[in-house]
């Protein structure tokens, strides 16, 4: 089953999970709710936490808003020591230098058709 036939996931959602990997509820299953809203979170995108009912809710075969709030509040407390557990970057700690690669077309492109790649 595709993560767009899980119940509580829209398409947005289901884009989301695909795009970190997440495909079937056999891998949403294995990685848990929280785990799998951390993966979307640290791929850029920014879910609300009705994400995180949502993906539970999937797992559990209820909609979203049935999660008992002692559960919600669980789930937070999960994402929260995960969040804690991430490396951080030190106070003045920068990334390092940035190599730009310039693309320039061959001068004979009509007869060859290639590209050359410089630096």
């Amino acid at each position: 089953m595709s993560t767009t036939k899980l119940r509580n996931i829209g398409p947005k959602s289901a884009a989301w999970l695909r795009q970190v990997g997440l495909r079937s509820e056999q891998d949403l299953t294995a990685i848990g709710a929280v785990g799998a809203f951390m993966k979307v979170r640290r791929a850029g995108f920014k879910p609300s936490l009705n994400l995180l009912y949502s993906l539970e809710g999937a797992l559990l075969g209820c909609h979203w808003q049935d999660v008992p709030e002692a559960r919600r509040q669980q789930l937070v407390a999960e994402y929260e020591t995960a969040v804690g557990a991430l490396p951080t970057a030190r106070a003045g700690q920068q990334a390092g230098p940035v190599h730009e690669t310039h693309m320039q077309a061959d001068t004979d492109e009509e007869e060859t058709n290639e590209i050359r790649f410089e630096e």
